[in-house]
């Protein structure tokens, strides 16, 4: 059978009898983080009819509400569709379902905007369509072919815009599994496939199976436009697009980032990448003498460590601002084998970097203690032991450590 939401996809709420209710749980992931699973228990309610699409064809299922309880999740089960909900429903009772008209608007504009674009680019340019996916913020069509040139994707846009103002209708035919036409139209079927056949025509245009929910006319989709091309599968490539009230927010979003631009950059949108690109040369020119700076300075600090009457045989220094070549150069500098030299740069009471160098017997010994006391890692070798730390607070107990260090190796003597 097909469901009421089929039928009529711009249906927006209506009654039914609920036919079964049994207890059941759903698998959730956490938005942006698939380790952050949660399992709901709840029930799966079967309805007479449905006005709530459950996941199929590439489009993710709807949302919506029985009887003002929220309906987490739509699948489809053979011919039936079970609703997930954390309430129980009586079976045989009457229940008033509706629809989150949103969501299902904007599904209804990418599936029909996927099937124009499916049939132009194969018409203008034998370009196939082998897969497609409605994603949360845009859409993708996977075509088999390992290259789209520009200029076709140009004529595929400007294509599929002119068919929406031409105000092409879009039907919905279901014919029967045994039905000539069938054959006729060389469809295939799933191996689940369960009722009528669902057959899906822009006039003029395409005519293809599916299960989804589609606009009446293409003049519904208001707008598409054509993202640009990403690198797919092996020989394929995917054509990314926006459908509807999609592209509404994309040139929202768009028009607010140009706003913030033009009063960043103080320039017209035209010259923004051209401010851009200058901020970009004049940041790398100031890197590149912060580098000579930075190893100007460690030179100096090296001599003056190296130097110093009382440096005596631990040698400490902290300094804010540094990196790991700023603290080897130091090293390479001073170059006292029989003195231990404790270097870090970054917040003195939070992370940053650390090294130990000196003999490479104490260095090996000391290194993983080291690390361990300012809670962090690192790796050594040849008299250097090196890496990153979260508690460079405790400073003063590696600086008594190595002083121990070298109380005992004098007593040994």
């Amino acid at each position: 059978m097909s469901f009421r939401c089929q039928q009529d996809s711009y249906a927006r709420e209506f009654c039914t009898t609920v036919l079964s209710c049994r207890p059941a749980e759903l698998q959730t992931v956490g938005k942006g983080d698939s380790k952050n699973q949660e399992k709901l228990s709840g029930y799966h309610v079967v309805l007479e009819d449905t006005l709530l699409f459950p996941e199929g064809g590439g489009q993710p299922d709807d949302r919506g509400s029985i009887d003002n309880i929220p309906v987490l999740r739509v699948t489809r089960r053979g011919a039936e569709a079970e609703h997930f909900l954390l309430t129980p429903l009586a079976p045989g009772s009457q229940v008033q379902v509706q629809l989150d008209w949103d969501r299902r608007f904007d599904h209804m504009q990418q599936h029909s905007g996927q099937h124009l674009i499916t049939a132009v680019a194969d018409h203008l340019f034998g370009l196939k369509t082998t897969s497609w996916e409605l994603g949360r913020f845009r859409s993708t069509i996977e075509l088999d072919s390992p290259m789209v040139l520009p200029e076709q994707v140009v004529a595929i846009e400007q294509s599929v815009n002119e068919k929406i103002r031409d105000r092409l209708p879009v039907t919905v035919t279901e014919l029967s599994p045994d039905d000539p036409e069938v054959k006729v139209k060389a469809l295939r079927l799933p191996d689940d496939h369960v009722g009528p056949i669902r057959v899906i025509t822009i006039e003029g245009v395409d005519s293809n199976m599916c299960c989804g929910t589609h606009v009446r006319n293409l003049s519904d989709l208001q707008v598409i436009k054509i993202l640009g091309t990403e690198k797919g599968k092996k020989n394929k490539t995917n054509l990314v697009f926006l459908a509807g009230n999609r592209v509404l927010k994309w040139m929202e979003r768009s028009h607010g980032a140009e706003k913030a631009l033009t009063a960043l950059l103080k320039c017209g949108v035209e010259e923004h990448a051209e401010a851009v690109q200058k901020l970009q040369n004049s940041a790398k020119l100031l890197q590149k003498n912060n580098v000579n700076l930075l190893r100007d300075l460690a030179i100096l600090t090296a001599h003056s460590l190296r130097d110093s009457p009382d440096r005596g045989g631990v040698i400490v220094l902290h300094r804010k601002d540094g990196d790991s070549e700023f603290m080897n150069i130091i090293a390479n500098e001073i170059g006292i084998e029989d003195t231990l030299l404790f270097l870090t740069v970054g917040d003195e009471k939070g992370a940053g970097l650390f090294l130990l160098a000196g003999p490479v017997e104490a260095v090996d010994m000391l290194g993983p203690r080291v690390a361990e006391l300012l809670q962090g890692k690192g790796a050594g070798k040849k008299g250097r032991f090196q890496g990153k730390a979260t508690k460079l607070s405790r400073r003063a107990e590696v600086q008594a450590l190595l002083q121990d260090y070298l109380i005992s190796q004098s007593a040994e003597e």
